[in-house]
């Protein structure tokens, strides 16, 4: 029985090498993968998915207005990884979820759980709501030992919790902190 899996992380929890090495051992075992991304995260490039650490691989961009069910079913993959999937739309999970129940494809989903103001993601909200399994992928805080649960933005140094939910940036701008590190601003 195939199966939707959302793997969650705060940022800098190597969900994107998770995804990758999951590839690399399909792979490895004979099985076809297709790669999708969210396109609003373009830093690396358009159809491109990329670890911080340097580990680099083509996908699909996708977003509301691609038929992803559609582009599955022709290429017909023995699994379907799916990075940056908090920045996707209820439309675009619930193809998702199509593919898994008609199509009988796995699909393993990466991304955020949580914005820098703590709401949800869009497609982070959908998949807590229907996904088969959900594993927690965890990292420490970037200020203490403590596991992170947060993310917090910074501004010119500064931390703070209003803003569009979705602004696409690096270490620069935004660290994973634990609950009492996000409250107090980091310090």
């Amino acid at each position: 029985m195939a199966k939707l899996i959302f793997k969650y992380g705060q940022m800098n929890s190597s969900k994107t090498m998770n995804l990758l090495s999951t590839a690399h051992n399909f792979e490895e075992g004979g099985k076809t993968v297709l790669i999708l991304t969210s396109s609003i995260d373009n830093r690396y490039g358009v159809g491109k998915v990329t670890s911080r650490i340097g580990i680099q691989r083509d996908t699909i961009s996708v977003d509301e207005s691609v038929r992803v069910y559609k582009l599955i079913e022709e290429i017909y993959p023995d699994y379907v990884l799916v990075d940056e999937v908090s920045f996707l739309k209820k439309v675009t999970i619930m193809e998702l979820i199509k593919v898994v129940d008609e199509l009988t494809i796995d699909v393993i989903c990466y991304g955020l759980l949580k914005d820098f103001r703590g709401e949800l993601f869009e497609g982070s909200y959908h998949l807590l709501a229907h996904a088969d399994k959900i594993e927690e992928i965890k990292t420490t805080c970037h200020f203490c030992k403590k596991k992170a649960t947060h993310i917090l933005k910074f501004i010119e140094g500064k931390p703070t919790y209003t803003g569009e939910q979705i602004e696409v940036g690096g270490n620069d701008t935004y660290k994973s902190v634990c609950r009492q590190h996000y409250f107090e601003g980091g310090n």
